[in-house]
């Protein structure tokens, strides 16, 4: 390829090969140019047919794909957790215990650690264990699901909550421990920031959605007045901030006054409805394997529900509902169908048959997150064992009409859209059959899914569409799970202009 800086903006792909089924409207099958002017895709020809102006970023028969979304990343999180302990391979409580007596001391004074997940491990955490490897730092440890913390004594003190026996804190106290935890200096949270969007942008990333729990429109436009610009962002908000973006006069779509690329746009009214699997606590209508008395829990109820949704439709704010448990899922196509709100259900990971048709009835789309039904297969196989519903559908909601966007709820996964697609096109990820083979997606599914707006969005290959764009080193049509998952990157474009060169 030739060597076009990140910064660069392109006036044309020359040698490349389209990997989606737009491929489909040409008279050839090998590779083409393809002209970019104003941001957007002007024409594309076999290769040699036209004069290509302006700079040129030569493919060498690489192939092409619409820029890449992530449309559920908690984005402060996801750029801090490189500066965490990274607990994800943990097999018990004393082990994570063990590994934090260890871990950096911040700069604040905490230790923290990332990436558990209790659900797996045989011994549960105890506040007596943490202490007892810890002593006086505060030390948390955020489930990788993030709706649970377990913190020792000392962390305690220093939040004012009363330590339970577990030392572990559930659902809203857990959030407002995250929300304390990413309340990091500006300055460093914005170096995170920077530093994590180079990282996505070098996986394709075009694109996220922010559900950062903090008051977004500040922290983007503070920003990109520092020069931000690797990828786009739709942010959202959430009740606690809904009548101060009302009375800013903030609108879903909106961009952020001052931004002239139009890079940063307001996005959804983010609320949480029940909790998650891993934490037992998402709303499900058969109880919990191990707790035959937990069945869950519904964090808003209906009425509150519905006059969220009405209070921010008829203000121009779409929605984004997270719903994990079918009773969850249920309740939120329920506000949806009574409210005439629009948005998306996110997560979805339990769905009743009957509900499955409503997603595209009511066109509301299913905002999943493919990687989540790999790691918790086994979770769901035994504390889900009793349910009717379906467990982390794909196929069947994309087989009802549903509109399917991809995401990877960073940190709880990694912000790595190619993991996604693999995990939604093999429904696995190691040496066991595919779970649920029946819920696998094909590529070109998948591959929508995965730009902006997902299989109900307008990306493409086509004239006219716009210019994000990634170029890979294999087609995603032919690849295995392993090449697909790990898909060389070779360069990323916004609107035409170069993020990422591989």
């Amino acid at each position: 390829m030739t060597a076009a800086q990140v910064g660069t903006v392109v006036g044309a792909l020359r040698g490349v090969r389209l990997a989606t089924a737009d491929r489909r409207l040409l008279a050839i099958d090998g590779p083409v140019d393809v002209l970019l002017e104003g941001g957007r895709i002007a024409d594309i020809a076999p290769t040699g047919a036209l004069r290509l102006p302006g700079e040129v970023l030569d493919g060498d028969g690489a192939w092409l794909v619409p820029g890449l979304w992530d449309h559920h990343v908690h984005t402060v999180q996801w750029a801090l957790a490189a500066q965490r302990e990274d607990l994800a391979g943990t097999a018990s409580a004393a082990e994570a215990a063990a590994r934090m007596s260890d871990a950096l001391v911040l700069g604040d004074g905490r230790r923290v650690g990332t990436g558990f997940r209790d659900v797996r491990w045989q011994d549960r955490p105890g506040l007596a264990l943490l202490d007892a490897r810890t002593g006086e730092t505060p030390t948390y440890l955020i489930n990788a699901d993030v709706h649970s913390v377990w913190m020792n004594s000392a962390a305690f003190r220093r939040e004012g909550f009363p330590a339970p026996a577990d030392g572990v804190l559930r659902e809203e106290d857990a959030f407002e421990i995250s929300r304390r935890l990413n309340a990091a200096d500006p300055a460093v949270a914005d170096v995170a920031v920077r530093a994590a969007a180079e990282r996505a942008a070098s996986r394709g990333v075009v694109g996220l959605v922010d559900f950062d729990m903090a008051w977004n429109a500040e922290a983007w436009t503070r920003r990109l007045a520092a020069g931000f610009d690797s990828h786009r962002v739709e942010f959202a908000v959430y009740p606690h901030d809904l009548e101060r973006a009302i009375a800013e006069g903030l609108t879903t779509g909106e961009t952020l006054p001052g931004d002239r690329a139009g890079l940063v746009r307001m996005g959804p009214l983010k609320i949480i409805s029940d909790g998650s699997l891993g934490t037992r606590t998402a709303a499900s209508s058969q109880a919990y394997a191990d707790d035959p008395h937990n069945h869950g829990v519904l964090a808003v109820p209906p009425a509150e529900l519905q006059e969220l949704l009405l209070r921010a439709t008829a203000a121009g704010i779409g929605i984004a509902l997270h719903a994990i448990g079918d009773v969850a899922v249920t309740a939120a196509l329920d506000a949806f169908t009574t409210t005439g709100a629009t948005g998306t259900i996110e997560h979805a990971q339990l769905v009743r048959h009957a509900d499955l048709a409503r997603f595209a009835r009511l066109g509301v789309a299913a905002s999943v997150q493919p990687q989540h039904a790999l790691d918790d297969r086994d979770a769901a196989d035994a504390l889900w064992a009793s349910q009717t519903s379906i467990a982390y559908p794909l196929a069947s909601l994309h087989r009802a009409g549903a509109i399917l966007r991809f995401g990877s709820d960073a940190p709880v996964a990694p912000l790595d859209p190619w993991q996604a697609i693999a995990a939604a096109v093999f429904r696995s990820d190691d040496e066991r059959e595919p779970w649920h083979p029946e819920e696998r997606l094909d590529i070109q599914t998948a591959l929508a899914a995965s730009a902006h707006g997902g299989t109900g969005g307008d990306a493409g290959l086509l004239p006219g569409a716009v210019a994000d764009l990634a170029i890979v080193g294999a087609d995603p049509a032919t690849a295995d799970a392993c090449t697909l998952s790990e898909m060389a990157v070779l360069a990323t474009l916004v609107a035409g202009r170069v993020t990422h060169r591989g």
